[in-house]
């Protein structure tokens, strides 16, 4: 048997994360047993499904990289398909016409919750002839009896009794097909051999997998995946920040960092943190997926986040810093160059949105120094230095300004005012960044280059000279 998964998302908003970790281990259980992943778009809702939330699911999965084999299939270009299973329902006596009008169905919903019964269709309509031209929904014909058993792999046997279950609407009044009854159409149709899902669905299981075997199908193999909490432990959402696939991406997240965040909510093996796609792959089994809810903690992702910084290829962090760097209003073309920065910045940040914003200084000038840095390194007692600094800087020719060089100059100055490098470099630091916190110092002066180190320092000198006299 060759396995194949699908991810059949509902096009009525993104791609959420929730979404995503489905998708991801759709994909991983596929790609482990040499199988088939299928991307089926399930936009049945006519109301509230959109073209833009359908160009949201296929770039969030473009940009995570889970590549599908077979799709996107679209349920709303398949209602013929549909129409003939029910049709087939019906002339097997499978199916039945209901014309129960809403005020019937109200008033029974009402009777049977004021009995503390589960609300249920009673069936008055199964034994009925039902005029087919007059208006009207298909119902399925769900066994009276008997026990419904969902051999799921992360929940083990949940059995579901047949009396518990009603004969639900296959089509409506206006001709469109449920979703119930589509799924069961497509997983048939596209030979699905394991439906990977939220827990969201289970109670629905047990409906599918009495119309698959109506139409003499055998059912997939169920895996219902729990739900991601926030940090609260309430279901995630967007008060809890971001829940946007894409909305990752736009804050400076990596897609495999995201991915390997996912697969480890749920899921894990043995200690390992960090994996690559490859790993995930050979070390995935959905049977190892935990049974209880997972929450969703922003500080791991953002540490994992730092991980892939630090050791991705600096150029393709350069290629994705850029349009960050341009969302500060920073052309990178007129400084040095962004791999450069990549290099000497990466480990300090843990997002690319961060990383462009620590690395503003290398393009342009900032509009004041930060408070704590200053008032602690900027004193009367580093004027001396920096102005010997500012001298020794400015007679280096341009082919000068190296690294070498530049640490020649800092540690010349120390030795001749017989200082701690420490005294010489932190408020050097502070004058040509603004704060406390950069690469080295050679680096950092190799990244702003001459004209900005000698304009900088004189704002840091203008700035010891007015702190002085206001004392």
């Amino acid at each position: 048997m060759t396995v194949r998964t699908r991810f059949a998302p509902s096009p009525t908003g993104y791609l959420h994360v929730g979404g995503a970790r489905t998708a991801l281990f759709c994909y991983l259980y596929a790609r482990r047993h040499g199988g088939q992943f299928v991307l089926r778009i399930e936009d049945t809702d006519l109301e509230r499904s959109t073209a833009e939330s359908v160009n949201a699911i296929l770039e969030g999965m473009t940009w995570l990289g889970l590549d599908y084999d077979e799709g996107p299939f679209y349920q709303t270009q398949r209602f013929d398909r549909y129409n003939e299973v029910i049709d087939e329902l019906l002339d097997k006596g499978l199916a039945y016409r209901c014309d129960c009008p809403k005020d019937r169905l109200e008033k029974l919903r009402v009777d049977q919750m004021a009995r503390k019964q589960k609300p249920r269709y009673d069936g008055r309509c199964r034994h009925r002839q039902v005029d087919p031209d007059q208006p009207h929904v298909i119902r399925f014909k769900n066994p009276a009896d008997g026990v419904v058993v969902v051999d799921d792999l992360i929940r083990g046997r949940v059995p579901f009794s047949n009396d518990e279950l009603d004969d639900l609407i296959i089509r409506r009044t206006d001709g469109s097909p449920t979703y119930n009854l589509t799924v069961v159409v497509d997983d048939a149709d596209m030979q699905i051999t394991h439906v990977i899902r939220g827990d969201d669905h289970l109670t629905n299981t047990p409906r599918q997998i009495n119309i698959l075997r109506a139409l003499g199908h055998e059912p997939p193999r169920y895996a219902h995946v729990p739900m991601i909490l926030g940090d609260d432990g309430a279901r995630l959402s967007k008060r809890h920040g971001a829940v946007s696939v894409i909305s990752y991406r736009d804050m400076g997240y990596l897609p495999e960092a995201l991915l390997n965040y996912l697969v480890r909510l749920g899921w894990s093996h043995g200690d390992q943190e960090v994996f690559s796609i490859e790993e995930m792959i050979e070390a995935f089994d959905i049977a190892d997926v935990n049974k209880a809810a997972s929450s969703f903690n922003t500080a791991k992702l953002d540490w994992l986040n730092q991980q892939y910084l630090q050791h991705a290829d600096p150029a393709r962090i350069a290629r994705l810093l850029s349009p960050q760097m341009g969302r500060l209003d920073i052309d990178p073309s007129t400084g040095p160059e962004l791999v450069d920065v990549v290099k000497a910045q990466a480990a300090r940040a843990k997002t690319l949105t961060e990383l462009a914003e620590i690395s503003a200084f290398c393009y342009r000038d900032f509009d004041a120094f930060d408070e704590g840095s200053a008032k602690k390194h900027l004193r009367l007692v580093a004027r001396e230095p920096l102005e010997r600094l500012r001298a020794g800087f400015e007679l280096m020719a341009h082919e000068d300004w190296t690294q070498e060089q530049l640490k020649h100059v800092v540690e010349r100055v120390a030795e001749e005012l017989e200082l701690n490098l420490g005294k010489v470099a932190q408020p050097l630091r502070v004058a040509i960044v603004g704060r406390a916190a950069s690469p080295g110092i050679e680096e950092t002066l190799m990244l702003v280059g001459k004209e900005a180190t000698l304009r900088r320092i004189d704002k840091a000198l203008a700035y010891i000279d007015a702190r002085a006299a206001a004392s």
